[in-house]
């Protein structure tokens, strides 16, 4: 392979925001990992797998999830909305529960 193949075919490493998932099990392992800004800076993440990516989770997420586990200690998962960008960012933690599959009494078949 020559250069040039091997440029196009190139896709940089990127880590997606937990955000970007419908649901989150909150016992899901979470890791840390350092990276460097484009300023040049290093700086800590911390992140979680699913299905072979990697996303960021920030800390006020985190605090989210403290907040709900306190008040509902048997969460499961947890649904994480975000709004806006860069320093304007603001995330929404919510519990999530799967949907129920609703059953109606006394329906006759078709």
């Amino acid at each position: 392979m020559n250069l040039k193949t091997e440029a196009n075919n190139y896709v940089p490493p990127q880590t997606k925001n937990i955000a970007d998932l419908d649901h989150v099990p909150v016992d899901v392992e979470i890791f840390e990992d350092t990276a460097t800004s484009s300023d040049g800076e290093q700086f800590t993440y911390k992140y979680i797998v699913a299905d072979g990516t990697r996303y960021r989770v920030p800390g006020i997420v985190l605090g989210g999830i403290k907040a709900i586990l306190n008040k509902i200690p048997d969460c499961k998962s947890v649904m994480v909305q975000r709004e806006g960008s860069g320093l304007q960012t603001r995330y929404f933690v919510m519990p999530y529960w799967p949907p129920v599959e609703k059953k109606v009494k006394n329906a006759k078949p078709n």
